[in-house]
This record gives structure tokens, sequence and C-alpha cells, in this order.
């Protein structure tokens, strides 16, 4: 892969990932970098028709197993359309969702078990990994509040408060799984805050090499 960046913000319903999202894309751009905003499922063509059916609130029928399958599909398109050709040309990917988000609602919330889960997105995922996941950790009462103040609820989004809560512990769970990889950060407060919050737990990503650093003087580690 080139030297592009990958970074994937999860979170439950109403978590405000997308003002978050917008407001790192705004804040790298004015940087100087180019940066390729996607989100899942969908972010394609393929991807976006199969986000369709996942979140169409008339199609209660399909279970759990389809369910994983289509998140895993669209994930697949996703890194093969577009992912991995930003990130070999050195872009920065910010990504509304990604395999963390299949653990958390399949996995976990609908009990399919990580194994399971992770050995079925293996070969969507392709090796493709996050820089860093942000994880805007939101209580699910506040989370569903959100949610319904938006407007009507999608086929995921109507699903009990217990199930939203079984989410947000699948979440914070695959966070101390990974704490390097992982940031946690409360999705309370003012967005401006939040966005503070983020920017300084993402710094490493963004730092300049120094004029002695190897990077800087065309040397590999």
């Amino acid at each position: 892969m080139g030297t592009g960046r990958f970074i994937a913000f999860e979170g439950i319903e109403g978590s405000g990932k997308s003002t978050q999202i917008r407001l790192l894309q705004e804040w790298l751009e004015a940087r100087g970098s180019d940066v390729l905003f996607v989100r899942e499922p969908g972010g394609t063509p393929v991807g976006e028709r199969i986000r369709d059916i996942l979140l169409d609130p008339s199609l209660s029928e399909m279970s759990d197993i389809c369910e994983m399958m289509l998140f895993a599909a669209s994930r697949a398109q996703l890194i093969h359309q577009k992912v991995r050709p930003a990130l070999d040309a050195g872009k920065i990917v910010l990504c509304d969702r990604f395999v963390y988000s299949s653990l958390a609602y399949q996995a976990y919330a609908r009990g399919l078990g990580r194994e399971r889960v992770w050995t079925t997105n293996a070969p969507a995922v392709d090796s493709v990994l996050p820089d860093r996941v942000v994880l805007l950790d939101l209580s699910p009462t506040d989370s569903m509040a959100r949610a319904r103040a938006r407007g009507s609820l999608d086929r995921i989004e109507a699903e009990s408060l217990e199930f939203h809560e079984a989410v947000r512990g699948g979440f914070l769970r695959e966070a101390e799984r990974d704490p390097a990889r992982f940031l946690v950060v409360p999705a309370q407060g003012e967005p401006e805050s939040i966005h503070e919050a983020i920017i300084e737990g993402l710094s490493e990503l963004f730092e300049e090499p120094g004029p002695g650093s190897a990077a800087a003087e065309g040397q590999s580690s």
C-alpha cells in the first residue's frame, strides 16, 4: 500500500459521526491534504444499492446471517473500488463505519459470534485495516433520542434499546482488544470540543517528518 492514511469512525446511531468526519475533513483539506470520504454500507454504486436493502424498514424478515453477508459484500466492493486505490495514491481516507460495526452489530448485538463475523469479513477487508478508529461513545438513551429527532427510523435504528446497549458494549470490547488502534472519544458536548479531542488524539498520524528524520532523507526504516 502507498503512503495514505485510513481513519474509520465508529459509534452507535446518533453519535455524531457525520459531523465529526466533516470537521476533520475540513481541517485536513485546509492543511493541504487530499481526502476521500466514504461510508458504509455504501460508498459505491453497488454498495449504495445494498445499503437501500439493509436499511429498508419494510424488510423486517431479513435474517441475521443475510444481514452480515450483505454488509460484507458492500465492504468488499468499497475496498476494491475506492479505499485501496485511494490509499495507494497517498490520500487520507475517512470512512463512516467499517468492519468494527459488523462486529458490534452482528457479532455482539445479533449474537452471531466474533469468529464467524470476522471470518466472513476477512475476504472483504482484504488485509486493509484503519490506521486509527475513532469511536464516538454515547449512551444508547441519548443515541436514540438523537436518532428520533432526525425523523423516521431505518430498520436498524428501530431496534430496541437493549439491542443498542449491546452494540455499544461490542464497540467498547473491540476498543479494549486493540487499544493502540482505537481512539475512544466521549460524544457528549459541543461538536467543536469533540473535534479538538479527535485532532489531539490523531496528531501523530499527521506529524511532518523533521529535517533529520529517515523519511525526510528518503531512507526506509
